[in-house]
């Protein structure tokens, strides 16, 4: 969380957590107010349930959400909808 201090541009970190208790790990905001979800798992597969949250912070904020993430233990990036995907944790590493 501190390596937001590194950059240039100016980014927030959040968590979301709606009335009905699901949400999204993190959720990164930059000086424009553009967000990107991520959800982390640690299962090897990944499911449509896995992006209940972050269904819902898209619906919430429309827009304003540029990309949903669901890092996950396994090998392949996988689209779950308008942009939702899900991500190895090895991607990060690349």
């Amino acid at each position: 969380m501190k390596q937001t201090t590194w950059s240039d541009e100016g980014y927030t970190l959040h968590h979301y957590r709606d009335k009905d208790q699901d949400e999204v790990d993190i959720v990164v905001e930059d000086e424009h107010g553009a967000l990107v979800g991520i959800e982390v798992k640690a299962s090897a597969t990944v499911h449509a349930n896995d992006f209940k949250g972050m269904r819902k912070l898209l619906d919430t904020c429309g827009d304003d959400l540029k990309l949903g993430i669901v890092m996950y233990d396994g090998t392949k990036v996988v689209p779950f909808g308008d942009r939702l995907f899900a991500a190895p944790m090895s991607c990060l590493w690349v």
